[in-house]
């Protein structure tokens, strides 16, 4: 049996997500960088989405294939189990 308790939910203003790439003024993402992928995927291995991470749609398709490119130089684990 579940009840309604009646309180009301505080809304709180997003903050907006900017790109870091954009802001850095970045324009290539190297494989060879893996402090910076390594940070752009989460705790089991997979790449974080957009929504998470507030990158652009053009940097988190350069940061998908940099973050691939490494995982086959195995310069990144792609489980994320004890490397990095």
């Amino acid at each position: 049996m579940s009840f309604h308790r009646g309180g009301r939910r505080r809304s709180y203003p997003r903050r907006p997500r900017v790109c870091q790439f954009c802001v850095d003024k970045i324009d290539t993402l190297d494989y060879k960088n893996v402090e910076i992928l390594a940070r752009q995927t989460g705790p089991e291995g997979k790449i974080n989405p957009r929504r998470r991470t507030g990158t652009c749609a053009r940097h988190q398709r350069m940061l998908a294939t940099a973050i691939k490119r490494a995982r086959h130089m195995a310069l990144l684990a792609f489980d994320r189990g004890t490397w990095v």
